[in-house]
């Protein structure tokens, strides 16, 4: 080789802006041998070791590491296999920091006691398997030993997370959020408590009926009262009263009288359970789902209608 065109480990740090130190040490990895010595003994290097440190700066600063870097430039390794091999472990990286971030917002705005720390901390870090038994257990403790006619399927899947492989930190938050408030022993008899008034309406009921609930005639009736400022003691709120109840006593096959009315006023309790809409948000937020109409202000609105009209 032409001695003009053979460099130094100075002329490769003025070209490149590496440091002498750095592309010494690239050398004695083998990333970037030496084509020759000097007669002093000094590396030199040919051309092209200029376009390989490029390379080797770029897949630093991609985060590669320089056992990887040296497959690739020796070209034991592919380059697309490499950036995959590479993505793969820094999406698992990004999920864990997610999670971790999840974490210690939470503790931060709830001021957790270490206990709950611990416990949101080991909930994060569970694997897809484990959060799959996780949810399973919370769905048998509100769904499981119901009346065999109850088709189940359709809440289930209205209730069970969906976590993705690449979390955002909005979802991995909400997860934390989720799976603690599914651990509950309080709110899981309080969904259950629901779930066996939902099932009771319908054993009642002489033909089929639709899955659509006295919640939702709820909302649709009592939102609209609630926002025009009707005074749930008021006339115009016994109208509203009387329309669910109607609605009720078709979907229960009952009569609208005392007893029926202290039966809705029963779900009416169960559903207005801040917890459940807390956990409606949340699940709407890790399956990026739209986010549910709140449903606690009619209830309310409703409950004390209700109430007004009903014997103790």
């Amino acid at each position: 080789m032409n001695g003009d065109t053979r460099l130094s480990i100075g002329d490769l740090a003025r070209r490149t802006g590496l440091s002498v130190k750095t592309i010494r040490s690239y050398s004695d990895r083998g990333i970037v041998p030496p084509t020759d010595r000097s007669p002093a003994g000094y590396r030199r290097y040919g051309p092209e070791a200029v376009a390989r440190l490029e390379l080797v700066r770029t897949l630093r600063a991609l985060g590669l590491g320089l056992a990887t870097i040296r497959e690739v430039v020796e070209r034991e390794t592919a380059l697309p296999d490499a950036a995959a091999a590479h993505a793969e472990a820094l999406a698992v990286q990004i999920r864990v920091l997610h999670l971790r971030r999840a974490v210690l917002t939470a503790v931060a705005r709830r001021g957790s006691t270490p206990e709950e720390m611990d416990l949101m901390h080991r909930l994060a870090g569970l694997s897809e398997d484990e959060r799959r038994r996780l949810t399973g257990d919370f769905l048998d403790a509100v769904l499981g030993g119901l009346d065999p006619a109850f088709e189940a399927a359709g809440v289930m899947r209205s209730l069970t997370p969906e976590l993705p492989d690449d979390p955002d930190a909005e979802q991995a938050e909400a997860w934390v959020e989720l799976a603690e408030l599914s651990q509950d022993p309080g709110f899981r008899a309080s969904l259950r408590s629901m779930v066996v008034h939902h099932v009771a309406d319908r054993a009642g009921a002489a033909t089929p009926v639709p899955s659509r609930g006295p919640e939702a005639a709820i909302r649709d009736q009592a939102g609209p009262a609630l926002a025009a400022g009707i005074d749930p003691a008021s006339a115009e709120a016994g109208a509203v009263v009387a329309t669910v109840m109607t609605a009720y006593a078709r979907l229960c096959g009952c009569p609208d009288d005392v007893a029926l009315r202290r039966r809705l006023l029963a779900r009416v309790g169960s559903a207005n359970d801040p917890r459940r809409e807390r956990y409606l948000q949340l699940l709407a937020v890790i399956n990026r789902w739209p986010a549910p109409v709140p449903l606690t202000p009619a209830l309310d609105w409703f409950g004390r209608a209700l109430r007004a009209r009903t014997p103790a």
